[in-house]
């Protein structure tokens, strides 16, 4: 069978041809005309109004709060488990990070620990829908930060493809933020993407990414902005890539339902709650006893596997002191399994079948 990564990208001759036809067109590989292609593709099945594609989903981020106004000083809220980009983007712009613990039901921020941890200097909330699921109070998010004049930021790096009642994630914010990186359900290598339905939120991010430029091509600055554009030639993957996304959403839930009922009820395996009629899932991921053993059981079966990221709040670029019982209980037993959208049915049974039988099942 040979061995199982626990993620790989996957392209195939669409890609290879449109590159070919690009360059073979004389593209200058820049921004420019692919790349508004792809971000009216992005807003057309996102129902948002306006996309701003940039070279990660970091700078997306920090693009996004310098937008709202959030600078030196100020405090962004975020969530202690999620990846090290999240709080990254706020410290980046010279503003600081709050971690805060997340609901063990979605993983996702708590509410109430949000409430809790609002100051004088809050100007942001960096809301995570991790691995695409979402908060049971996202609306009451929505209407909280309203309420205090807060900014509400979606981190939806892990979350294209996945909707709650109807709604794409990353339209329920101010601002949401989608992340191309090569484990995400469509890549460009690097890559992320802004949308929002505010246009004087989306004018401010256009200039902060060029340069602060009046216009493309102007040497009038009205704000200070730097070199965050993208390029045509990502751009062109980007756009055989969001192709085949609907048909990869159908796929990653087909996936995750497999998963799903061929590691249900096994001693020390639980299953995280996910709607699989909403969410899309980026990884499968499981909580589980002895992990370390499992990692390497896995490991010599032919099977990769990953760890969920650590309490961020503790790791030595932050070290903050704090109490998060939930986040420090799932990183510690969290295990992302294989989730490249080309495995198949019978490759997941096989990976199901040596965890049970890790657990002596």
């Amino acid at each position: 069978m040979g061995f199982i990564a626990q993620m790989e990208p996957s392209f195939d001759e669409k890609e290879r041809q449109a590159m070919d036809e690009y360059m073979s067109a004389g593209g200058w590989l820049m921004e420019f005309k692919k790349t508004r292609e792809f971000e009216e593709m992005i807003t057309k099945y996102t129902d948002a109004k306006y996309c701003s594609i940039m070279p990660n989903g970091t700078v997306s981020l920090s693009v996004a709060l310098l937008a709202c106004g959030v600078g030196v000083g100020d405090e962004v809220i975020v969530p202690d488990y999620t990846m090290v980009a999240t709080p990254n983007s706020a410290e980046l712009i010279g503003a600081k990070a709050v971690f805060v613990d997340i609901d063990r039901n979605n993983l996702c921020m708590d509410f109430e620990k949000m409430k809790e941890a609002i100051t004088a200097k809050t100007k942001a909330v960096m809301l995570v829908s991790i691995n695409g699921r979402f908060p049971e109070k996202i609306e009451e998010f929505v209407s909280f930060c309203k309420e205090k004049g807060l900014w509400l930021i979606e981190d939806a790096a892990q979350s294209l493809g996945s909707r709650c009642n109807g709604k794409h994630l990353g339209t329920f914010g101010d601002i949401g933020s989608f992340s191309f990186s090569v484990p995400k359900i469509i890549t460009t290598g690097q890559g992320g993407a802004l949308i929002t339905n505010n246009e004087e939120l989306f004018e401010k991010i256009k200039k902060i990414r060029d340069f602060g430029r009046e216009k493309s091509g102007s040497d009038h600055y009205l704000v200070k902005g730097w070199n965050f554009k993208f390029t045509d030639i990502q751009s062109v993957i980007g756009i055989e890539q969001m192709k085949k996304l609907p048909e990869r959403v159908i796929r990653k839930k087909e996936m995750a339902d497999i998963y799903n009922k061929n590691l249900q009820d096994i001693p020390g395996v639980e299953l995280i709650p996910t709607d699989l009629t909403q969410t899309s899932p980026w990884f499968f991921d499981i909580l589980c006893e002895n992990r370390s053993e499992l990692i390497i059981y896995l490991k010599e079966n032919g099977i990769g596997s990953r760890e969920f990221y650590p309490p961020l709040h503790a790791e030595p670029a932050y070290g903050y002191s704090g109490y998060y019982p939930v986040t420090e209980e799932i990183s510690a037993k969290g295990l992302w399994l294989p989730s490249t959208i080309t495995l198949a049915d019978n490759q997941i049974r096989f990976i199901c079948e040596c965890i049970r039988k890790f657990y002596k099942l």
